[in-house]
């Protein structure tokens, strides 16, 4: 059996959920996610001890609460997501093929389910951030929501990046009381290495090796997974990867449409990752072969042997790919 692990966030869907939560429910709520995206960015290429790419989702947790956000609201918000083109198409054709399709994202689980449902992947085929948000708020003081107010009044008074990211060292490593810090603690947003875990869980599951494996990914919290499938024999697709994730990919799919990968898929499924790179490389020089028409033109490229330079220029054309489908939300790690 071969699989295809999807992220969701990009892959599937342009909006990234948590950041559109803060953005219309919180008063300068883009720019309060937007710091604590990059501050997730320093943390995880720092390698913090027992921090994961995508733990920004557990960062916000407090700012959530002290704003009364709630499971409901975050599930009214995702019911405005859109489909990236030609995903369900994509999925329905893959599983005609014989592949088992799988989701693996950082959204929270009302947001995971929702686009699930909407793309045809089930819920017992979902690895995603569990979050009892409704359950956490007892845990909360008045003295803890005054922490919080200026915290955020804090980042977005100081334009100093380094000074920024003190004042967060120092609110959630020292000011937040013990108490309320474990609220962060409990959550496990399905980030990084928890990607690699899920995805070995649901090649376990179906009798699958890294070899037999499709991931696509685009951003920091992917790069793990992605890295782990290239070397298990299988086949990592950055779609409309950033800096941090098309490195890691030894193929590259920019594109508004996702079904180009359906070509990558039927040659994986003939002769695995030989086949695969080998369209791939076909695909490459002869883009007209893809013959989908979208809004921004689909491109493959083979990252096998490409150098800085090829992949700094490949890195380019994400970037416009990506803005081109996700909007505000390409800015995000």
């Amino acid at each position: 059996m071969k699989i295809v692990c999807f992220d969701l966030e990009g892959p599937l869907s342009p909006q990234d959920n948590a950041y559109d939560v803060m953005g219309i429910l919180v008063e300068n709520g883009h720019r309060i996610f937007e710091v604590l995206s990059r501050y997730d960015d320093v943390l995880t290429l720092e390698g913090r001890k027992g921090y994961e790419p995508g733990d920004t989702l557990s960062l916000i947790i407090p700012l959530l609460l002290y704003h009364g956000i709630t499971e409901a609201d975050i599930k009214k918000v995702s019911q405005k997501a859109m489909i990236v083109e030609g995903v369900k198409e994509t999925i329905a054709g893959l599983k005609k093929a014989g592949f088992d399709v799988f989701i693996i994202s950082t959204s929270y689980q009302p947001h995971a389910y929702n686009v699930g449902s909407h793309v045809g992947v089930g819920l017992d085929h979902i690895y995603c951030t569990k979050l009892p948000l409704d359950e956490y708020i007892e845990r909360f003081k008045d003295s803890d929501f005054s922490l919080i107010k200026d915290v955020e009044k804090k980042i977005l008074s100081v334009e100093d990046e380094e000074q920024i990211h003190s004042i967060l060292d120092n609110f959630y490593w020292h000011e937040l009381p013990e108490g309320e810090f474990s609220v962060i603690r409990d959550v496990k947003v399905t980030g990084g290495q928890r990607k690699v875990d899920a995805m070995k869980d649901a090649a376990k599951r179906a009798g699958a090796n890294l070899s037999d494996v499709i991931a696509v990914g685009d951003s920091i919290t992917d790069f793990k997974m992605l890295r782990e499938v290239r070397r298990g024999g299988g086949v990592a697709v950055a779609f409309n990867g950033n800096e941090y994730s098309v490195p890691y990919a030894n193929i590259g799919l920019s594109s508004s449409d996702m079904r180009p990968l359906l070509q990558i898929a039927e040659a994986f499924s003939q002769g695995g990752k030989k086949e695969a790179m080998e369209r791939a490389e076909y695909l490459e020089k002869n883009p007209d072969k893809i013959n989908i028409k979208c809004g921004f033109a689909p491109r493959i490229q083979c990252l096998m042997d490409a150098d800085k330079e090829a992949i700094r220029h490949i890195i380019c054309t994400h970037k416009k790919a990506r803005a081109f489908v996700r909007g505000a939300a390409a800015k995000l790690g």
